[in-house]
Order: structure tokens, then sequence, then C-alpha cells
């Protein structure tokens, strides 16, 4: 992994540390995307968004951060799969386009490797 992506996973609170390595592996590996820092986030792969207001980006497909509360796994996406892959996680909280996790080893690992290919062939229209 890059130096910057390593720095960041040094970087992991304690309790976080190992599942954040192990949720980068998983990514890695289900997208066939390298790793890249997104300031303190890891993202794979990246698409462009476009507002209707005309204001456009870049953002990774898929991503997560190490946070002191939990291992974020962001997954954007919406539709019946997306729904059906998250409701199949098992103990997470869900956000806008974000999965927080506790112990990665208390998530379903095959939802969320499919979870992972879905988001990353299927990236959002707008961020």
């Amino acid at each position: 992994m890059a130096d910057e992506v390593e720095t960041l996973l040094a970087k992991a609170p304690p309790a976080r540390a190992a599942d954040a390595r192990a949720a980068a592996e998983l990514m890695a590996r289900v997208t066939g995307e390298l790793p890249v820092a997104w300031g303190s986030m890891i993202g794979f792969g990246r698409y462009r968004y476009r507002y209707e207001s005309g204001r456009e980006g870049e953002a990774f497909r898929v991503g997560l951060a190490a946070r002191k509360d939990a291992l974020t796994l962001y997954l954007p996406g919406e539709g019946p799969d997306h729904d059906a892959l998250l409701r199949r996680l098992g103990p997470v909280k869900l956000g806008k386009g974000c999965v927080y996790v506790k112990r990665l080893a208390d998530v379903d690992h095959p939802a969320l490797e499919a979870l992972v290919a879905y988001v990353h062939a299927n990236p959002p229209s707008a961020a």
C-alpha cells in the first residue's frame, strides 16, 4: 500500500486498527483498485459526479475511515439490491452513504464483499 495509506492505517485508534487494515485489504481485493488517501479516508476507485446545479466533483467509489467510535465504511448507493445487501450485514449503524461498524468480525463478510462489489460497479450519480 502507498505510504499515505500506511500512515492513515498506522494512525487508526488501537480498537480499530486491525479492522481498518482488514477492511482495506477486502476492498482492494474486491474492487481490484489500489487504495488512495483522501484526507483522513482511504478510497478505492474514482468517479465523477454532477449535481443538478452544475457543480461537479470527484469522489472515491468505496472507502473507509478508522474513527474512534467505529470503523466507517463509505458505501453509497440506492435501490433494492443495495438495500438488501445492507440488511444482510448484521449489527451496524447506517448513515447517508455510510456504514458504521463496531467490530468487523460481527459483520456478514459475504454480504460486505457483495456490497463493496455492487457499490464499486454502480457509483451514485451525485455525491
